[in-house]
């Protein structure tokens, strides 16, 4: 076996389940989970339909770069989400379809870090607290990670000038997460452009992770994209950038497993090649499916506006008793606590039959403690009138203790 693979910690959810193991929740009280961000709004019908109708599609091979009417589907919704009018996406060239952000986003870290090009071990940046997946990519491709903090004293900001001198050298990969996961917060012009300004000082990519971008509650400000700002800079063709898109959350489709990788173009080229060897193309209904999903922008606003009421409601409740702010974007709350995060978690499910995560199975422990420690996830991912019982026992826990 792969002797890196014993560098793996465990996943949150299997710590999560190890935590409650022997507690029985009360009976009386339907289970609420908000620890997964697993979105639970209706699929859209229309999108069913396309993938229906287009079952036949299962008697041929797929291509792993995808029809060419998804990849037009796609350059045209992030050129008009991005408004991408001074480097243009090229369908052929910027562009793959993937299986979803999270496959993607572990292996292009398999693809782009070249463990023979320094001395020292290669650097993956990443945010702390993160989605694991970065640090598991990571490791299985090599490399070492370096965690930037992301909390509350810093307004939750990835603060690169808190990176070595001499560790930027290193550094191959830089995973950034706007929104965040599980902050909410969003990364600004200013960010976006020191970011790009140090990748092409140093010369790593930026890999950056917006499957949240299109859960916003202003609709007059959606969150900022890496292409959007380079594009803004006249980056030629995306030069060391890449951002990864999913119908999962904008469109409530995670089953579908269906997203897209775009930017650099050599290294879209050569991670192309990657992919077919991998051997991920996404299946002929599916493509047929999301050439629909990106094509329309009224289940996405409807979306958004089933958040926004429930994000509204939620917090109407919880604020009084808890230390919880709405997040910029995203559908996640990260409150602080007024006990441990494990025991949290645990006494809420026993209590309660709600489940949270523990926001310490989400972070690594660097100097000055684990930045996760006292705080959990909640995901606001069910049905309105579920949520709102779920902030009510929230409350009556908290003004238990």
């Amino acid at each position: 076996m792969n002797s890196r693979l014993a560098s793996l910690q465990r996943y949150p959810f299997e710590r999560l389940a190890d935590l409650i193991k022997g507690t029985t929740p009360p009976a009386a009280k339907s289970p609420i989970k908000m620890s997964m961000g697993e979105p639970q709004h209706a699929a859209p019908p229309f999108v069913l339909e396309a993938l229906t109708k287009n079952l036949k599609g299962l008697s041929n091979y797929p291509t792993t770069k995808g029809t060419p009417t998804l990849r037009d589907a796609i350059v045209g919704w992030a050129t008009r989400r991005f408004t991408l009018d001074k480097i243009k996406l090229d369908p052929e060239r910027h562009v793959l379809p993937v299986a979803g952000t999270r496959e993607a986003l572990f292996s292009i870290a398999q693809a782009v870090v070249d463990r023979k090009a320094h001395a020292d071990q290669p650097v993956v940046i990443a945010p702390n607290p993160f989605y694991q997946i970065y640090e598991g990519a990571a490791l299985l491709a090599g490399a070492r990670c370096f965690f930037l903090k992301t909390i509350e004293e810093n307004n939750y900001r990835m603060d690169f000038t808190r990176v070595p001198a001499d560790v930027w050298p290193q550094v191959q990969l830089v995973y950034i997460c706007s929104p965040g996961n599980p902050t909410g917060k969003v990364m600004d012009r200013q960010e976006l452009v020191q970011l790009i300004e140090l990748a092409n000082k140093h010369n790593f990519l930026i890999a950056s992770d917006e499957c949240y971008s299109e859960i916003y509650f202003d609709e007059a400000k959606p969150p900022l994209g890496l292409l959007q700002v380079a594009n803004e800079l006249g980056i030629e063709d995306y030069r060391n950038c890449l951002v990864f898109h999913s119908l999962s959350k904008r469109s409530n489709l995670p089953g579908l497993r269906s997203g897209f990788v775009a930017g650099d173009d050599a290294i879209i080229a050569q991670y192309l090649q990657y992919r077919t060897y991998h051997g991920c193309a996404l299946p002929p209904p599916t493509q047929a499916a999301s050439v629909a999903a990106w094509n329309d922008e009224a289940h996405v606003a409807e979306n958004r506006a089933l958040y926004r009421k429930k994000f509204d409601a939620v917090l109407k409740i919880l604020a009084p008793v808890l230390d919880v702010k709405k997040p910029e974007a995203g559908f996640y709350l990260w409150p602080k606590l007024p006990q441990g995060d494990e025991t949290f978690t645990r006494e809420l499910y026993a209590r309660e039959n709600v489940l949270a995560l523990p926001g310490s199975y989400l972070s690594r422990a660097t100097a000055g403690g684990n930045p996760g420690a006292k705080r959990v996830r909640l995901a606001l991912v069910a049905g309105h009138d579920e949520c709102i019982e779920a902030a009510q026992r929230l409350r009556n826990y908290v003004e238990s203790l």
